[in-house]
């Protein structure tokens, strides 16, 4: 499907959206996009490395975003935490795709209310999981060897030089501010877990155990909610990453860890690890540009109006080719059948 009309993606200068900009060029050379930010300057450099793609400045304050009359989009991705919802309800007027990026499981409210009073509007993906969804599907691609699945533990590792820009430590910042609590899936329940009960081990590709916490993160009830397994947990660590000990630069790296048994109903339990060797930033670009590919129906059926999560409409196993084809190795732990 052909698009005359720009992508609209706010924030699209810094990491995380310039990065989800370059994979949507590469894959469509034509597709238009349009990069706002508040420093004109800089987005004009993004676009013009990006080509068929145009720079604006955008005031997230603004029920108009700051933009002139007649700009015409194809979807808003909001790379950028839309503090007041102006981007959504731009989008939602408008009846274009929105993606939202950095609300995380804290600051969806709003977003679901305002998705949910004006349903027919037009299609939302919550993509504020891990890496924007990515390590959910990779997990259900995992998932597809199992007949049922008891237990889901999720440990990613983050390297303490690579924890992104000014946006993404501000992200971070906000949603501790909002709780230290975990949550978590135990015996079926959903459940916040508060300190000590956080604290847990997050144990590395090369074997190294780092210090790490539970945290609250929409990536805990999207896997449960589609795999059924009532056990799921979700633990962050940061630290010297698998790649700089190797005297590399900084890694990325998720630990997945599945039991439960196999379609014989024997038992099974698969670890399986997901690097990516230049951090944490192509893997969220990744996830950005394949729900945005899919909002816009370049591949796939037409996104009807409602709310959505990357699981919902995106193939797992489509999403890990993708991944290989950034740069991502999976690597799985030996014997653990």
């Amino acid at each position: 499907m052909e698009h005359s009309k720009s992508v609209l993606i706010m924030g699209g200068s810094g990491q995380a959206g310039a990065e989800a900009a370059a994979v949507l060029r590469r894959w469509y050379p034509t597709l238009p996009l349009t990069i706002a930010g508040r420093d004109l300057d800089r987005a004009r450099r993004v676009a013009d490395e990006l080509g068929a793609a145009t720079a604006v400045t955008i005031d997230l304050r603004r029920g108009d975003l700051g933009l002139p009359a007649g700009h015409d989009h194809s979807a808003v991705v909001a790379a950028l935490w839309d503090s007041h919802l102006h981007g959504l309800r731009y989008a939602q007027d408008r009846g274009l795709p929105y993606l939202s990026l950095s609300s995380g499981l804290t600051d969806i409210a709003p977003e679901v209310v305002a998705g949910g009073q004006r349903a027919g509007a037009a299609p939302i993906l919550l993509a504020s999981h891990w890496y924007a969804g990515v390590i959910v599907l990779a997990t259900l691609d995992l998932a597809r060897e199992f007949g049922r699945i008891d237990t889901i533990r999720v440990g990613a590792v983050l390297d303490e030089s690579d924890v992104g820009g000014p946006a993404a430590t501000a992200d971070m910042e906000r949603l501790m501010a909002a709780t230290s609590a975990g949550l978590v899936r135990r015996d079926g329940v959903f459940s916040w877990v508060g300190d000590p009960g956080t604290q847990v081990e997050v144990s590395s590709v090369d074997g190294t155990v780092l210090p790490g916490r539970l945290i609250p993160t929409l990536d805990v009830p999207s896997l449960a909610v589609a795999t059924g397994a009532p056990n799921v947990s979700f633990a962050f660590a940061v630290g010297e990453s698998a790649g700089r000990r190797r005297g590399g630069p900084a890694s990325t790296e998720v630990g997945i860890d599945l039991e439960g048994e196999d379609h014989t109903g024997a038992p099974l339990r698969r670890i399986r690890h997901l690097l990516h060797p230049a951090g944490q930033n192509p893997l969220t670009a990744l996830g950005v540009a394949l729900g945005v590919e899919r909002l816009l129906g370049l591949r796939g059926e037409a996104v009807a109006p409602g709310i959505h999560t990357p699981e919902a409409l995106i193939d797992p196993a489509y999403a890990v080719e993708r991944m290989v084809e950034i740069g991502a190795t999976f690597a799985d732990a030996p014997g653990d059948r």
